[in-house]
């Protein structure tokens, strides 16, 4: 005679939310935490899959140690068996979850939902790529597909959902113009000129504040991809050649393997410094801001601005949204906190999926 099912077991297997995580790393590490948590009550993990394997036995799903059981035992990748596992869940709302940086996988993003499903993502390639991208997504929208999207800009701070609420009440976008990376936001915050660039981003690397690779804060293309998000979404059709992005990477830096990268990192160190100092000297600091304005032109980089603006006020890894709109034209709508890390990045997803159950579903647009 079988055991039968225990309680808990039980209600996961009635849950109303199905769900396949793509993505076992950092961020999905810290989802696949949340998951075991009694918010996630009402959610039932069908499928974990990194970028060569996968899990959709239901036993090794519902172990604590899920994230070994993939290395352990997944098997080979199959995307078609993921969604097969969740078609045959029986679940109310079914949701792929998108923890990955992968544009091959944000490619298939409207592809899914046109198959019905629900989609979450912290992954800013479709939403903040090439224009026709943006455009597919904009249909499957129309078409009454859900699309989460709050953790791909400022890690779920409610700048997106709160840009979208003034644009529904006839409100529109004037400038925008703010902080948009944790990392960066760290290593201007800290830079004084009292120590090499260099040294200050290498204990940004070794905190876990910049990718493993830095070129790709120092790059400008992820705050880049952000900016796009939140232009399209108060209705500037921008593509991604219109907007001006000044890369901190030197340009003999830029081509080289990593290793040889962090080996040659004091090449940033004499432009940074010369800034700083011709900044300082007029009783400014340096931040990398990225900016829009109403006519739709779009810059990312490196500026001055007084000890007065907001963003020379930051903390930490601090992202700062500043919106002036039609009704908020005599002071920006400020919105600001930590707007990096994987444990709210990975709270913005859950919320995401959550939000199917209470009616209070977000999309992107």
């Amino acid at each position: 005679m079988s055991a039968l099912p225990t309680a808990g077991a039980a209600a996961q297997a009635g849950a109303p939310v199905a769900l396949v995580l793509f993505g076992a790393g950092v961020v999905g590490g810290a989802f696949l935490d949340l998951l075991a948590t009694p918010a996630a009550a009402p959610v039932r993990l069908v499928g974990l899959a990194d970028s060569r394997r996968q899990l959709t036995d239901p036993s090794l799903l519902a172990a604590r140690n899920r994230r070994d059981q993939l290395r352990r035992a997944g098997t080979a990748r199959d995307d078609a068996a993921l969604l097969g596992a969740l078609a045959a869940s029986g679940a109310r709302h079914r949701v792929l979850v998108d923890a990955t940086a992968s544009p091959a996988l944000a490619a298939r993003h409207a592809d899914w939902m046109a198959q019905g499903y629900a989609v979450v993502t912290a992954n800013k390639s479709l939403a903040g790529g090439a224009l026709p991208g943006w455009r597919t997504l904009e249909r499957a929208l129309a078409a009454g597909a859900y699309y989460g999207d709050a953790a791909t800009v400022g890690a779920g701070l409610p700048v997106l959902s709160t840009l979208r609420r003034l644009r529904r009440c006839g409100d529109a976008l004037l400038t925008l113009e703010g902080v948009f990376s944790g990392s960066l936001s760290y290593l201007f915050n800290q830079y004084d000129g009292s120590q090499p660039f260099s040294a200050l981003l290498l204990r940004a690397r070794e905190l876990g504040y910049t990718e493993p690779d830095p070129r790709e804060d120092l790059s400008g293309g992820d705050v880049a991809r952000k900016l796009l998000i939140l232009a399209r979404s108060a209705g500037f059709a921008l593509g991604t050649d219109e907007v001006r992005v000044e890369s901190l990477v030197p340009e003999a830096l830029r081509g080289v393997d990593l290793e040889t990268f962090l080996a040659r990192l004091g090449e940033l160190d004499a432009p940074l410094a010369e800034r700083h100092a011709q900044a300082a000297a007029r009783g400014h600091v340096l931040r990398f801001l990225a900016r829009l304005n109403q006519r739709g032109q779009a810059h990312v980089g490196l500026v001055e601005v007084s000890a007065t603006h907001p963003a020379a006020r930051l903390f930490g890894t601090d992202n700062q949204f500043a919106l002036t709109t039609t009704r908020y034209h005599t002071q920006p709508l400020v919105i600001q906190g930590p707007g990096a890390g994987p444990e709210v990045t990975a709270q913005a997803l859950l919320g995401d999926v959550l939000a199917l159950l209470d009616g209070s579903a977000r999309v992107a647009g």
